[in-house]
């Protein structure tokens, strides 16, 4: 007997366990469940919390990583994910984007240290923890070097990508 089949103890508002096949993916207390991503961690008490357009930042970067690659018209993308193609960083540096940097990474094995601290153990990973992410970078360049930001970053620039002009001399 299964302690799932003890249900008459303790009643979680569903159908006794009998009823279930224990087949079935998903079924009983054991099922995965969804991240509430409307949820705020908690904060320490009189922590002020983020500004309402910043909140689900993760949502917007994940809808962003999608649809980039897939855009027919990457720079009004750019414009509409609020990513300055000209921006003042808060040391008073202006960047000027170059490049929107996106990579795929999957974790298919792990590594771990030997008990006996004398060796790694490597473990191919089993496919329901295999684990897969994105990279995004946003590459500016300041003058002199490159500037990696993420998301947040870049979008925290201060926009100077307003059409200007400068000044051609004549080579002599």
């Amino acid at each position: 007997m299964h302690d799932h089949d003890q249900h008459a103890a303790h009643d979680h508002g569903h159908e006794p366990a009998s009823s279930l096949p224990h087949h079935v993916p998903g079924a009983g207390h054991n099922r995965l469940k969804a991240a509430a991503q409307w949820q705020v961690p908690h904060r320490p008490e009189g922590a002020v919390p983020p500004p309402p357009a910043e909140r689900d930042l993760d949502l917007v970067e994940t809808s962003f990583v999608e649809g980039f690659g897939r855009a027919p018209d990457p720079t009004s993308f750019l414009r509409l994910a609020k990513v300055p193609f000209v921006g003042v960083d808060g040391a008073g540096r202006r960047l000027h984007l170059l490049r929107v940097e996106m990579e795929n990474l999957t974790d298919v094995g792990a590594v771990s240290p030997l008990l006996d601290g004398e060796g790694m153990r490597y473990d191919p990973l089993p496919a329901r923890m295999v684990s897969q992410r994105s990279r995004l970078a946003f590459v500016y360049h300041d003058g002199q070097s490159l500037a990696r930001l993420g998301f947040s970053e870049a979008r925290a620039l201060v926009d100077q990508s307003a059409p200007s002009h400068f000044a051609m001399t004549p080579e002599g």
